[in-house]
């Protein structure tokens, strides 16, 4: 059946839309030429856009003849504006950013392990609100929340977990009920893989696994180029996988045991002082130790981590692994290219490691990415 007159201009527009934000400002020639559109129907969404405030004319290509084809024509950055936080458990990260993705502002603090939900909270939601203040921001359109923890995929709300704070939760509730914005939660692991996704170092690959490695350790699991939550909402606990090598075996409750107990940010640390390294170097270019102490510790580190990926690869046949967070931030292609040699011991299933493009800024750029998406699935016809 055919699409109604009135479907189609939806479907042209969105198409329109999406090329504008991702090529950035074109002109009618180009957009006739990147969605084969007829002149005339270029031109009459081109005009619907521009009357629904969601396009405007940003300058003139030099390339073209001077008239109607020359305007260049770009997304109204300022039609909506968003904000993305980066929950740990030990700090609160914040940017603000205008439709396209620029970021206004952005800003940080710490959050003390002993803090009460409350202060906690307030702090928090303080941290925001003063953020977008600075960026000239009124009104915020939708806002994305990255936290540790599992998401429901019924609900879409952080579900309680065991050992990560109670502020974690009620942070959500108090945004929705403080803000006049659509309030959006997402694993911190699945925002880190959207962004090493379409801006990192997976930018090239629709398959890939990412390896959280930091204080907590988990992973995210992208297929055909989507994010993969599993049917509770726990695809990717790794840090619950039962492995060699560990004290006995992780638990309902506890990970102890498991994966965590290897690769966790304590065990590296420990690794790394008895090697004879300061854990707050150990994984920096040029850390040594007497006796080779560095080399054989990044060894022992890549053989550790080659067990959990083993494990994820001979399941999923991914081909590539990402290795993410504070220790794959810092490990580097070194880390990443060890971990390699390590895996293709112990699987006969080949898989490039890559080290994390984004570092640290994974998560809140991937909660801004997810911000984006929503805003413009609203905004957009």
């Amino acid at each position: 059946m055919a699409a109604s007159p009135s479907t189609a201009r939806a479907i042209n527009d969105r198409l329109a839309l999406r090329l504008l934000q991702d090529e950035g400002p074109l002109t009618a020639a180009q957009l006739k030429t990147l969605t084969g559109l007829s002149r005339p129907t270029v031109a009459d969404l081109v005009e619907r856009l521009r009357e629904s405030g969601l396009v405007h004319v940003v300058g003139e290509s030099g390339a073209e003849r001077r008239g109607p084809n020359a305007k260049l024509y770009g997304i109204v950055a300022e039609r909506a504006h968003l904000a993305a936080l980066d929950v740990r458990t030990d700090s609160v990260s914040v940017v603000v950013a205008d439709l396209l993705g620029t970021t206004l502002a952005e800003a940080s603090v710490p959050v003390g392990g002993d803090s009460a939900t409350g202060p906690a909270v307030e702090k928090a939601v303080t941290l925001l609100e003063r953020t977008a203040k600075e960026a000239g921001v009124d009104r915020l359109h939708t806002v994305a929340v990255g936290a540790p923890g599992l998401i429901d995929p019924a609900t879409g709300e952080l579900r309680d977990s065991t050992g990560l704070p109670a502020w974690h939760r009620r942070l959500v509730a108090v945004l929705q009920e403080r803000l006049p914005a659509r309030v959006l939660v997402e694993n911190e692991t699945n925002l880190a893989a959207t962004a090493e996704l379409r801006e990192g170092a997976a930018r090239d690959r629709e398959d890939f696994v990412l390896l959280w490695l930091g204080q907590g350790v988990g992973a995210a699991v992208v297929l055909g180029g989507r994010v993969r939550r599993g049917a509770s909402g726990g695809a990717g606990e790794i840090g619950f996988l039962p492995v060699p090598g560990t004290s006995g075996l992780p638990s309902g409750t506890s990970c102890d045991g498991g994966f965590h107990e290897l690769a966790c940010a304590a065990a590296v640390d420990t690794l790394a002082a008895t090697h004879g390294l300061d854990p707050a170097t150990a994984l920096s270019p040029g850390a040594s130790a007497p006796g080779g102490g560095a080399d054989v510790f990044l060894d022992a580190l890549a053989e550790r981590l080659a067990i959990g990926a083993a494990a994820v690869v001979s399941v999923l046949d991914p081909g590539c692994v990402v290795l993410g967070g504070e220790t794959g931030h810092r490990g580097g292609p070194g880390l990443a290219s060890r971990v390699e040699t390590g895996l293709a011991r112990l699987s006969p299933l080949r898989a490039e490691v890559r080290a994390t493009a984004l570092g640290d800024a994974a998560v809140l750029r991937g909660a801004l990415l997810r911000a984006r998406d929503a805003a413009q699935d609203e905004l957009f016809p």
